[in-house]
């Protein structure tokens, strides 16, 4: 394994219990829920200790969002069950938690050209003018990155810690075949500017925990965007003052 210090943001997990959840029932009988069926179909619970999220559905799924490791999201997604369950539904003993996504952060201690790299490695997309940091995906593990220039990296699609850290180790030998020098940083940046470029990856940090949450509402607001986008006219008056005239 690398000597990477990995750091997890987010774990995203969920059970599926096999049971009807009636979501009316649930919102009039507990604290730290919103539910607007209206918008999205799932009831959004919130725990505090761990801190984390839950999005319950009234086919018996929960997702559960937010939580720093696979230990925390276990015991979150126990206690949501077992505040279901006090409101008087019931729900089985047992049940299977899969985990989903982890999110990661760590760094290398080096400045990275985001532009030179986009042309050296496939898979890779870089369009700052929309984020500041280069997305390069590999398949096995399934993961993708997200690479800023002060050297600080975002893993996200993972299922284990294992898989980050074999994700890393071959983001490195790739790197390092392109003559980039890696070495596994602290996670303080080398050199001034790196400061701007943490604030904005906390910035995504904290993004990737609100958009399992807001991700169906978001779907939602695109569709018109979209519409929006195919209704450009063509810009033919233009074309006709191209013509000169005989």
């Amino acid at each position: 394994m690398t000597d990477f210090d990995v750091k997890v943001v987010n774990v995203v997990a969920f059970v599926t219990l096999g049971k009807p959840i009636p979501l009316n029932k649930l919102i009039a009988n507990i604290e730290n829920a919103e539910y607007e069926p209206e918008q999205f179909p799932g009831l959004i619970y919130r725990t505090t200790e761990p801190r984390a999220a839950a999005l319950i559905f009234s086919s018996g799924k929960i997702v559960c969002t937010g939580a720093k490791s696979i230990d925390l999201a276990h015991v979150a997604i126990a206690k949501v069950v077992e505040r279901v369950r006090k409101v008087g539904i019931a729900l089985p003993k047992t049940y299977d938690v899969t985990v989903e996504n982890i999110v990661a952060s760590a760094s290398i201690d080096a400045n990275l050209n985001l532009e030179e790299i986009t042309f050296l490695l496939e898979n890779a997309e870089y369009e700052p003018e929309q984020f500041p940091g280069l997305v390069y995906r590999i398949s096995k593990p399934r993961v993708a990155f997200l690479l800023f220039s002060s050297g600080k990296i975002i893993c996200t699609g993972a299922r284990t810690v294992e898989d980050i850290y074999t994700a890393l180790d071959k983001l490195k030998e790739k790197l390092e075949s392109v003559g980039i020098k890696v070495k596994g940083g602290s996670g303080k940046p080398s050199k001034p500017k790196a400061a701007e470029a943490d604030e904005e990856e906390e910035a995504e940090e904290s993004e990737e925990e609100e958009v399992e949450e807001e991700a169906p509402k978001a779907k939602a607001k695109a569709k018109p965007a979209k519409a929006a986008k195919k209704a450009k006219p063509a810009r033919k008056p233009k074309a006709k003052t191209k013509k000169k005239k005989m």
